[in-house]
């Protein structure tokens, strides 16, 4: 019973962020080669900048992936103090 800090200390799926920026990375590609094939400068333009994006997410995705797993409190930890208002 985790009461009052799960959104803070939430951990987010790696792998599942890893395969979607893949997909992302492939998808921004096709877009800048094709509109730049096709005429359309700006709309590459626009491609290539989210491919930047993209890139710069998966690089600090697979940091992430090559840092391992953090200290995550066992079964002997008590749980944490709700966060009490003094309102």
């Amino acid at each position: 019973m985790r009461t009052g800090s799960e959104p803070r200390t939430a951990r987010s799926a790696l792998r599942m962020r890893f395969w979607l920026s893949v997909w992302g990375e492939v998808w921004t590609v096709f877009g800048t080669v094709a509109f730049a094939l096709t005429g359309y400068p700006g709309w590459a333009l626009v491609c290539a900048l989210l491919w930047l994006v993209v890139t710069i997410d998966l690089i600090v995705i697979v940091r992430h992936l090559r840092q391992g797993a953090h200290y995550q409190p066992g079964r002997d930890v008590p749980p944490y103090e709700p966060p009490r208002d003094t309102l």
